[in-house]
């Protein structure tokens, strides 16, 4: 410090700065997005740029903007600069040597008898190097025919063997359902698809209508279908939005009353008498059964004889004595005989 002579002054340094600033960049339509370091530079999406990637010279769109990473495990290449109206003219005559080159491998390799297709051809910008997709069934010896195509183009050449869902990614078709294939339109990378999912969402299995133009199992199938923990998710999310539906509509609370006299309902702050069901517990409760008790079974055996006082109870009652009915109807006559005088006498004096 500036008073002590004996003190010394610490320097602070600056400190690194750990994060990079990257933008996504993609070079197919439908293809994986990769992360290029950019600097200071903001570019916009969809601005089409050159970049230095490992195969070399690139030219791609970017779709991810500017953000920041902490790090990364590999190391990042950059973005060298926006694309210039002279490097869209490279595209464009990069793209007739592409077919050029695609027909003459097609040919060469019918010359030498070998049993692939050729899809497709990609070229980078610089055109150092050559890259063949082809489709076969087995490994195939192209030792001969990568000689002649070098010799032929004076550049590097490789050649990579693709599926066969790469290939309709790359060429593209029109599905089942009328449009274009997902796999060319917007997937980015193929899910796993089993059979398993159609029969969870009960579809008929037949392979001709859950296959797609590849042949393999359509990439749809995994659009509607969920595993088992995704489905309890998306269940308990929908129970918790119809309860916040019920409590934005309004509480009901029901205050009971003594059971004989009703019960009073509050809806929004008004009250309501309704009646009440009046009953024992059980009429209260439907869903309760009345258990019957069951009897103790008295089976007698076969062989002994059935006791005497069950028979006699039985028996049906004796018939009464004959006196005493006609001494009842004898009592009946008399009182109708005395209440018609008694009327008749009462009509003589009227």
């Amino acid at each position: 410090m500036s008073q002590d002579n004996n003190s010394t002054e610490i320097e602070k340094k600056p400190e690194k700065k750990i994060g990079h600033n990257v933008v996504g960049i993609r070079f197919k339509s439908c293809g994986k997005i990769y992360n290029f370091e950019i600097g200071n530079i903001d570019l916009a999406t969809g601005t089409q740029v050159v970049v230095d990637s490992d195969t070399g010279l690139g030219v791609g769109y970017v779709v991810v903007p500017k953000h920041t990473i902490k790090k990364s495990n590999e190391p990042l290449k950059k973005v060298l600069r926006v694309a210039s109206e002279k490097d869209i003219e490279k595209i464009e005559s990069n793209r007739l040597l592409q077919e050029e080159a695609k027909a003459f491998c097609a040919e060469k390799a019918k010359e030498y008898n070998l049993e692939l297709k050729v899809v497709t051809t990609e070229t980078t910008l610089d055109k150092k190097r050559l890259v063949f997709y082809f489709t076969a069934d087995g490994r195939i010896d192209f030792r001969e025919l990568v000689r002649d195509l070098a010799a032929k183009f004076k550049t590097r050449i490789e050649m990579r063997q693709i599926g066969v869902r790469d290939e309709v990614k790359m060429i593209g078709a029109l599905g089942a359902c009328g449009r274009q294939a997902c796999c060319n339109l917007f997937l980015s990378s193929f899910a796993p698809i089993t059979i398993r999912m159609a029969k969870e969402q009960e579809l008929s299995i037949n392979q001709s209508k859950l296959s797609g133009i590849c042949g393999r199992l359509m990439c749809c199938l995994g659009y509607e279908h969920r595993e088992p923990g995704e489905e309890s998710r998306a269940r308990a999310q929908h129970r918790r939005a119809s309860a916040a539906n019920t409590a934005d509509k309004g509480k009901e609370k029901e205050v009971a009353r003594d059971r004989s006299s009703g019960s009073v309902t509050e809806k929004g702050g008004t009250a309501e008498d309704t009646p009440v069901k009046t009953g024992s517990a059980r009429e209260e409760r439907p869903g309760r059964r009345r258990r019957s008790r069951r009897r103790p079974r008295t089976d007698s055996p076969s062989d002994k004889k059935p006791v005497q006082q069950k028979v006699e109870a039985v028996k049906p009652e004796q018939a009464k004595p004959q006196t005493e009915q006609t001494d009842k109807k004898k009592n009946r006559n008399s009182r109708r005989k005395f209440w018609k005088n008694k009327k008749n006498t009462a009509n003589e004096k009227k």
